[in-house]
């Protein structure tokens, strides 16, 4: 037990406090877009229940000594266990909104991806970790991308076409940072074009392409599927300059918006914040990703530095699809924004996400560059 056991539980959080502190503030924010300060139910009250959640998720792994999950073992089962659960849930579920991605606990309902994306990036920053200096080896390439691919398919056949987007961005930014030749990264592209249009052709529905339609023409058919993105483009431009004010946006409200709890709820923010709101919301989410990007330059070993990464692409590539989403620059996929969408799966791993980052961080100080390089490689 004194293995996993930092130096000073449940404190060391302090030396790694804007981790903690600026997801707080965006799930706050949150917190205050989907309450609806008057007759009606609110998601607000269980949302505060899963932000105290997270925050123990944070404190707990932060206070921990999470080194473990380097451990090739460790990450192999986790791994396996992902592929089961992405399989399990295919044949033991029943399918929501058209697509079988939860487990109905009862009185919680798990989205096994969420948990699986911490899996995956600690598997993509084990392997390049070792391999990084073998990169210009195109196998290392497609191994990473067999892996990646094994957890991407199960996600699209569910389907869940927003999820496998995030895994394939979190992957390809991986081998990027990695260190990938011009030659490699044309032959991915091609890979990738090909992949697309096998999609297009033969594993999407009618009413994804559909989205992807509207998304290229919304005025189709707004009253249809170019709905959402309508509705979402005309909540964010009436926000303006300062905003309708909190609990006044009418879009939201009345319902002329769905999901805005969930998959709308940064056109929900911009509509009663204004531009001044979305702004704040861009400097928090900037600041935490500048903070993850710090943490990684420092990192003692190689595995630090690219599971830190793979947190920040994992952020970024929610935040950019999300909010594109919203804008009616990207087709509606359905995909949470950190911390400020409602839920509790996805909020309590992206605070867990951040404690085991400071829990790297943190140990890694503790011990000289030399020694903590001796005991990854051993291990």
């Amino acid at each position: 037990m004194s293995e996993l056991i930092g130096r000073k539980p449940f404190t060391a959080w302090l030396s790694e406090w804007p981790l903690l502190l600026i997801p707080i503030a965006l799930t706050v924010l949150g917190i205050l877009t989907m309450h609806t300060f008057g007759d009606g139910s609110s998601l607000a009250p269980r949302q505060l229940i899963w932000l105290g959640a997270g925050v123990v998720a944070f404190l707990v792994c932060s206070s921990f000594d999470m080194r473990f999950i380097r451990r090739t073992p460790i990450i192999l089962i986790g791994y396996a266990i992902s592929i089961g659960l992405l399989f399990l849930l295919l044949f033991a579920t029943h399918a929501v909104q058209g697509a079988k991605s939860w487990f109905d606990l009862g009185f919680f309902s798990l989205q096994p991806a969420d948990p699986i994306k911490i899996i995956f990036i600690a598997l993509m920053a084990k392997y390049f970790s070792r391999r990084h200096v073998e990169i210009g080896d195109f196998r290392h390439i497609i191994i990473s991308g067999g892996y990646a691919a094994g957890l991407i398919l199960l996600i699209l056949v569910e389907p869940d076409l927003g999820t496998a987007a995030i895994f394939s961005i979190v992957w390809f930014g991986m081998i990027l940072v990695s260190g990938i030749s011009k030659k490699h990264l044309a032959i991915i592209v091609t890979i990738a074009a090909v992949a697309v249009a096998g999609l297009w052709l033969f594993a999407l529905r009618d009413y994804q392409r559909d989205r992807i339609v509207s998304f290229l023409n919304p005025a189709a058919d707004i009253h249809g599927t170019g709905y959402n993105a309508y509705q979402a483009t005309v909540a964010v431009g009436s926000g303006e300059i300062t905003g309708k004010g909190i609990g006044y946006g009418t879009q939201s409200k009345l319902r002329f918006l769905p999901e805005y709890e969930t998959d709308f709820i940064f056109a929900s923010y911009a509509e009663e914040w204004g531009f001044v709101g979305v702004s704040l919301v861009l400097v928090l989410y900037g600041l935490l990703l500048a903070r993850l990007l710090a943490i990684a330059r420092r990192s003692a070993t190689n595995f630090d530095a690219l599971f830190t990464i793979g947190v920040a692409l994992l952020f970024l590539s929610h935040i950019f699809i999300h909010a594109g989403i919203n804008l009616g620059i990207l087709p509606v996929t359905g995909t949470t924004i950190p911390f400020m969408s409602y839920g509790g799966s996805h909020l309590i791993v992206e605070f867990a996400a951040l404690g085991i980052v400071a829990s790297l961080a943190r140990n890694a100080r503790s011990v000289p560059r030399e020694q903590a390089l001796n005991e990854y490689l051993g291990g």
